[in-house]
């Protein structure tokens, strides 16, 4: 699927956790699902995309997920197999112009609107303490 970057897009990307970023890690080691939360036009007014990654570990104690359901792993052409959680309390944040990482051909499908809507909720509450990682200079 040729896709667009846009919110509810699931691709795959070199995530960056925060705790690779806090260690001087500058790459993510594997491409991993990540979906696309909001695009937004910065205060330096470039478009950026906050990303928030999908992974089949569960949770650890204290951290802020949503399980992602069987009908949108189908949507996002994730295993259907496997228990997934898209994390809330860290994201990474790219530039849509100029990354090194997005890829849009590597857009495998979308969440629907209604999920998306369940998502940022969650997340909106969660950004202020959310741990972010910037992928530019």
């Amino acid at each position: 699927m040729s896709g667009v970057i846009e919110s509810g897009a699931v691709f795959q990307y070199p995530y960056l956790w925060h705790w690779q970023d806090a260690r001087g890690e500058t790459e993510g080691r594997k491409d991993r699902p990540v979906v696309v939360a909001v695009l937004f036009v910065g205060r330096d007014g470039l478009d950026y995309v906050l990303l928030l990654p999908i992974t089949t570990q569960a949770p650890g104690a204290g951290r802020k997920a949503i399980e992602v359901p069987v009908t949108e792993k189908s949507r996002a052409s994730l295993d259907k197999s496997r228990s997934q959680w898209i994390l809330l309390d860290e994201y990474n944040l790219d530039p849509l112009k100029g990354s090194y990482y997005l890829r849009p051909s590597s857009v495998t499908g979308q969440f629907s609107k209604a999920f998306m809507t369940t998502v940022l909720g969650q997340f909106r509450r969660l950004l202020p303490q959310a741990k972010k990682v910037a992928r530019y200079p």
